[in-house]
Formats: C-alpha cells, sequence, structure tokens
C-alpha cells in the first residue's frame, strides 16, 4: 500500500537577549557549569520571576515575520514534569493563550514548487539545564541554560516529506538570522527541533497515529532520521501492524531511532495559569511599534535582487539565503557595479572557500572594497580571469590588496601585440605535428595553440589579442 508521510515540527530557538526570561542572569554558552545562575533561574522557595522585555519584542517579531496574529492579552502558564535538570520541577511557557498565532511561511521544494506551510503557534517559555551523561562521574546537571528564553515554533502538519522539512527549517533559520534575535547554532543548541510523524494511506483526509522525534542536532539529521520513521511505519503498516504513539531518540551514529516513552499529552503535563506572573498586554500601539523596526525579510529582499539587479532568480534565492553575504553581495557591487559578475564570484569561488576552509562570510579576511577592486582588475584588463582566480586565493591567505600582489608577482596581462606575435610563432614552431595537422583540416587544433600560448605566458596572456595573432598566423599559413 502507498502511504503518505503527515509530518509537522515543533522548532525551539533560544533568543539572544542576552538575559534570561525571568531573571538578569547573563547567559552564555560554554561557561563553567552552574556559575550563570540565581535563586530566580534555580527556582528557590519564594522567588517571583520578572519577564524580560525584550524577549518578548523577539516574540513578536517572529510572529509578525511569519504572518502570524498577535495575542492582545496572552498568559503563562505552569508545565508540570519533573526532569534533572528542571530545578524547579516545572517549566514557566504558554499553553493555550500563546502571543502568536495562526500564521504561516511558503517555502520552495526541491522539484521547484511552493508550499505553505502553516504556523499553529509561537509561544514564549523557559529553557531546562543540561544533563551531561557518562563517565566515571555518572550523570551531572549544568543549570546554566535554566531560564533562557526561547520561542516555540509549532507548525501546522502540512509538511509531506523529509525534504520539504528541510526546506522549512531553512526558512524558519533565516528569518530568525534575518530579524537578528537568534544565533541559531544547532551545535550549541540554539535551534532545536522535534518532529510529529505519521502516515496515511495515500487519499485518506484521517491522520494515522504520530510518532514524535527527538534529539536531532543538524536539519541534515532531521531529514535522515524522517525517512528513517517513514520506512519503519510503513513496514509495520504493511505487515498488518500498528504504530504506537512513542517518543523516539534519534541515534545519528548508528542511524537509527530509539524509543524513549510513551508519548505524553498536554493532560500530563498538568498546565495551569502561572499565579506568580500577570497576564502579557501587548496593545495595538505597541504591536506596530515593533512591525515598524522589522527589517527587509528574505523573500523581500530576494525580490528586490532581481528586479534591481537583474539577476536569476537562483541567484538571488542563493544571494539572500544568509543575511551576511547579501549584504556583503550589495556592498561589492556598490564599487565595482556588474551585478552578475558578482554574483558569479560569490556563488563560485568565494562559497567554494568558505566550505574549504570552514569560514564565514561575516569573518571572511577579503573585505568588500578589496574584492571590489579585484573585479576592477579583470574589467580594465590588468589580469585575465584565470589569473584573477589565483590573485583571490592570495588574498584570503595573505590579506594583501590585488594591486600588490599583481606587482609583486608580475601578474599584469600581456598585451602588447609584438610580444604576443613573437610567443605564437614560438609556440607554432615548437608543435609542428599539430600544426601539420591543423593545416589537414582539423580546426580544433587552435584552442590547443591557445592553451600553450597562455602556458608560455603563465596565463597573462590578452586571450582576446592571442586569438586575433592566431587567426592571422594559422590562417596565413594555409
Amino acid at each position: 500500500m502507498t502511504f503518505e508521510p503527515v509530518i509537522g515540527l515543533e522548532v525551539h530557538a533560544q533568543l539572544a537577549t542576552g538575559t534570561k526570561l525571568f531573571c538578569s542572569c547573563h547567559y552564555e554558552y560554554g561557561g563553567a557549569p552552574n556559575t550563570q545562575t540565581c535563586p530566580v533561574c534555580l527556582g528557590m522557595p519564594g522567588v517571583l520571576p520578572v519577564l524580560n522585555r525584550r524577549a518578548v519584542e523577539y516574540a513578536v517579531k517572529m510572529g509578525l515575520a511569519t504572518g502570524c496574529t498577535i495575542r492582545p492579552y496572552s498568559r503563562f502558564a505552569r508545565k508540570n514534569y519533573f526532569y534533572p535538570d528542571l530545578p524547579k520541577g516545572y517549566q514557566i511557557s504558554q499553553y493555550d493563550e500563546p502571543i502568536c498565532y495562526d500564521g504561516g511561511i511558503d517555502v520552495l521544494l526541491e522539484d521547484g514548487t511552493q508550499r505553505h506551510i502553516g504556523i499553529t503557534r509561537i509561544h514564549l517559555e523557559e529553557d531546562a539545564g543540561k544533563s551531561i551523561h557518562g563517565g566515571a562521574a555518572g550523570t551531572q546537571v549544568d543549570f546554566n541554560r535554566c531560564g533562557v528564553p526561547l520561542i516555540e515554533i509549532v507548525s501546522e502538519p502540512d509538511i509531506r516529506s523529509p525534504e520539504g522539512a528541510r526546506a522549512y527549517l531553512n526558512k524558519l533559520k533565516q528569518i530568525l538570522e534575518y530579524l537578528e534575535i537568534s544565533d541559531c547554532d544547532m551545535e550549541k543548541g540554539s535551534l532545536r527541533c522535534d518532529a510529529n510523524i505519521s502516515l496515511r494511506p495515500a487519499g485518506r483526509e484521517a491522520f494515522g497515529t504520530k510518532t514524535e522525534m527527538k534529539n536531532m542536532n543538524s536539519f541534515r539529521g532531521v531529514e535522515r532520521a524522517l525517512r528513517y520513521e517513514i520506512e519503519r511505519q510503513t513496514a509495520v503498516l504493511n505487515a498488518g501492524g500498528a504504530i504506537t504513539q512513542d517518543t523516539l531518540l534519534w541515534n545519528e551514529a548508528e542511524n537509527r531511532a530509539e524509543r524513549m516513552r510513551t508519548k505524553e499529552e498536554a493532560d500530563d503535563y498538568r498546565y495551569f495559569p502561572e499565579p506568580d506572573l500577570l497576564p502579557l498586554e501587548v496593545p495595538e500601539e505597541r504591536r506596530r511599534e515593533i512591525a515598524g523596526t522589522l527589517p527587509e525579510l528574505p523573500d523581500a529582499r530576494r525580490d528586490r535582487f532581481l528586479a534591481e539587479y537583474g539577476i536569476p532568480e537562483y541567484d538571488a534565492g542563493v544571494l539572500t539565503s544568509d543575511k551576511a553575504l547579501a549584504r556583503y553581495y550589495e556592498a561589492v557591487v556598490a564599487e565595482a557595479g556588474n551585478p552578475k559578475t558578482v554574483a558569479n564570484w560569490l556563488m563560485g569561488e568565494v562559497l567554494r572557500i568558505l566550505n574549504e576552509q570552514g569560514l564565514e562570510i561575516r569573518t571572511f579576511p577579503v573585505q568588500p572594497d578589496r574584492f571590489a577592486g579585484l573585479l576592477r582588475r579583470i574589467e580594465d584588463k590588468t589580469v585575465t580571469t584565470n589569473v584573477a582566480k589565483q590573485i583571490f586565493h592570495d588574498m584570503v591567505d595573505s590579506g594583501k590588496t590585488a594591486d600588490r600582489i599583481i606587482e609583486e608577482k608580475g601578474l599584469k596581462q600581456v598585451s602588447d601585440t609584438s610580444e604576443l606575435a613573437e610567443i605564437v610563432e614560438q609556440v607554432i614552431e615548437e608543435n609542428p605535428d599539430e600544426y601539420e595537422k591543423y593545416k589537414n583540416g582539423n580546426p580544433q587544433l587552435a584552442k590547443f595553440f591557445m592553451g600553450q600560448v597562455m602556458r608560455a605566458t603563465r596565463g597573462k596572456a590578452n586571450p582576446q589579442k592571442v586569438n586575433e595573432i592566431l587567426a592571422e598566423k594559422l590562417g596565413s599559413a594555409e
């Protein structure tokens, strides 16, 4: 039987507020264990939470950026459950009255089609600590992360494939980074994802029994975990079995899921209104103020790149996929012009170097003005494109300008006609067999002679002038 996956994602994004959600403790990843805590975030008796104003602003920004309705009055709730790294024995979250609801985003799928993924809700909550398992000491608990502000973004069950889930996650990450409200570093736990997945016979409306997948620490891991669970559920259903509503842990090392526990329902958490916090009010005037601070978002910037720079849609999508990359592109174009040339270099040489050396465009050693300087040397024919690529790598490694490297290494393009004519004649003399084949009707060998000239000049010969001289010399020889 053919089954259709039904997938919904719950994404937790750590907000870059600097301080925690209900106290003034600063949090920084990697700090010495249990040094970034206070009686409030440790849940000591008698303490009272005080809501972080900036966290509310960031949640509203994300809601507005994803088309959500902002609730004028929302309420915090206690979510009761026992984990060793949750010292209060409950988490302050939001339940039936989240701050943002009923939104959605459009994602581009691999087949080129667009799909709208609904967002059920975005709510604020505090993070728990971190349990560190293994070693002679057994399990240890670091409470530094307790109270760090999160937004949980809950999608509708609108995703139909692992690839679609990855596209949705990429789009959410783009929006969060454009808003500058989260660093989205999955390795540091700043962005985490749980997935709910069920199968139903193709064409049927009713959902099947879902499982929840946890412990996925990369977008690729989410995709692999979902693919694994689809295959597992398909095998169970085709064998006449039934799916049980379990919570599963994804084992990345062994590429398989492991049963953690039976899936909890809302009743299991015994939600009730948080008595120590007043209802949260976001007046319409404040909502408009926050809306006025929103930056240009990925879709809007992509559309502007298409209209303003005249580059292909694919290029615009790549260049606006990262806010810092888009800024870098615009800075180079402002200096050098030629939007398509700049796009080709960024998507080619620059991204290749970033991937090979594990760099980020934010810390790329070649600043936009220096990169533009190199492109100007190609434009004025001081160097060839091939030589410029060598210079660019030298710029990355040495920090020198293109002009300095050209001068130090003698890389200026050879355009002197008499000098090039002598080199062409020498190349023809040194390759008599190829010359004879060319005369006997093999015009493709003109490329061979071009290659030999470029080799003789270490790539510095002006290709246009070489072509003209070769046409004259080889043609006259006929």
